[in-house]
């Protein structure tokens, strides 16, 4: 599958990044207690398809729960662009809502029950 460079960045624009990934997104809209709270739209990629560009040192980290996860916000503006998922520890969940619009042909977005995720994880792996 072809991918393009995407790039994106948090609301005030601290912290930037880019991702490897086709110009039509297949994202996750996740129904766990943190997903529903910030309306975060999952492009889940691995490791080398991710970086990102500048801001690292904007970032602040928050885990909950088993810990796996390693949530990141920008300490600026607060918004989380992409984090370590617990789904997907050794690669990036990145926030499509987040990923400047130039490069993207469109978006299929997918609904995950994640308030019940033990049950429904083998869906998303």
């Amino acid at each position: 599958m072809e991918t393009v460079t995407h790039r994106g960045k948090c609301h005030c624009g601290a912290v930037r990044f880019e991702v490897q990934a086709p110009a039509t997104l297949d994202v996750t809209s996740c129904t766990c207690s943190i997903c529903a709270a910030t309306g975060f739209l999952h492009l889940i990629v691995k490791a080398d398809a991710f970086c990102i560009t500048s801001g690292e040192d904007n970032l602040t980290e928050y885990r909950f729960n088993t810990g796996t996860a390693r949530h990141m916000f920008c300490k600026t503006c607060g918004v989380k662009a992409f984090y370590v998922p617990r789904s997907h520890p050794d690669g990036w969940s990145v926030n499509a809502r987040c990923v400047d619009k130039s490069t993207l042909d469109g978006m299929t977005v997918t609904d995950f029950n994640g308030a019940n995720w033990e049950a429904s994880i083998d869906q998303i792996t």
